[in-house]
């Protein structure tokens, strides 16, 4: 019913930037919460950096100060802005949306999440 599409990621040097980009498309009512989250080899998923319908953000302390989240929600897509990258953040991006349906008098929200995209940052 929803996809996510992502694009942007890549390899870069430590210290370089990259921008990723999210967006959700299909039968959407509306967008509620958007989000990026990463996993390292090994490693569980954690939260990068989330973003709700009204600009609101939070940022794991490892990003803050290096990442941007923002979102353009005429076009249901989030972005990342991931600038003085370092090794540590190498990982499978991915992106997640709470997105509400609404079917008749039936409102519902759902979770889903992009196909992921891979950064690499080479010291």
């Amino acid at each position: 019913q929803v996809q996510l599409v992502e694009s942007g990621g890549g390899l870069v040097q430590a210290g370089g930037s990259l921008r990723l980009s999210c967006a959700a498309s299909g039968l959407i009512f509306s967008v509620n919460g958007m989000g990026w989250y990463r996993q390292a080899p090994g490693k569980q998923r954690e939260l990068v950096a989330g973003i709700t319908s009204g600009g609101g953000t939070k940022y794991a302390e490892s990003v803050k100060g290096r990442f941007t989240i923002s979102r353009d929600n005429a076009k249901n897509t989030v972005y990342l802005q991931l600038n003085s990258l370092k090794a540590e953040d190498t990982a499978v991006y991915y992106c997640n949306a709470e997105v509400a349906h609404y079917s008749g008098s039936y409102y519902y929200t759902h979770d889903y999440w992009g196909q992921g995209t891979q950064v690499t940052v080479s010291s």
